[in-house]
């Protein structure tokens, strides 16, 4: 039996997951899920999360009423999301003043990428993300992966032309 240092899941998925490009869509779909959570419907019916770019995470809010409200709140909020996020989570957000999607235009529920991967795929995948215990995170990685494979063969097909 080989000694040697032992690795955590975490650790391991986490370092495919950047090797592959993932790790930061995997970060934003856990953002945008937790957010209501995380802050409120109070202020989720003002301001959305828009994107990540490294640590930096955009809101978008809908009034200037409500943009001079969270600018006071920033730091409150950027706890309340990092303590869901965990270690690894965000060290600054932007304001940005725009328009809202509204939950009627964008559905809680998953929706599956479009096209459809063989069986073969689908086992591979459900391989890759049998060990993580986290139902939320498994689920976005699941997605993630899924939407990357189906726009690998649409490009794919695409090139063929």
């Amino acid at each position: 039996m080989r000694r040697g240092k032992v690795e955590k899941l975490s650790s391991t998925i986490e370092k495919i997951l950047n090797d592959r490009g993932w790790g930061a869509k995997l970060k934003e779909y856990r953002v945008f899920s937790l957010w209501q959570k995380a802050v409120g419907p109070g202020i989720a019916r003002h301001a959305q999360p828009a994107s990540i770019r490294g640590k930096r995470l955009t809101v978008m809010v809908d009034s200037s009423a409500w943009m001079q409200q969270l600018s006071l709140l920033k730091p409150e909020i950027l706890n309340r999301v990092n303590d869901r996020l965990g270690p690894d989570g965000i060290e600054s957000i932007t304001l940005k003043f725009g328009e809202l999607e509204r939950a009627d235009e964008h559905p809680e529920e998953f929706q599956p990428a479009a096209g459809k991967l063989e069986a073969g795929e689908q086992k591979r995948i459900e391989e890759c993300i049998a060990g993580i215990k986290d139902p939320q995170t498994r689920d976005a990685l699941k997605q993630v992966m899924e939407k990357d494979l189906l726009s690998k063969k649409r490009t794919a097909r695409q090139q063929q032309g």
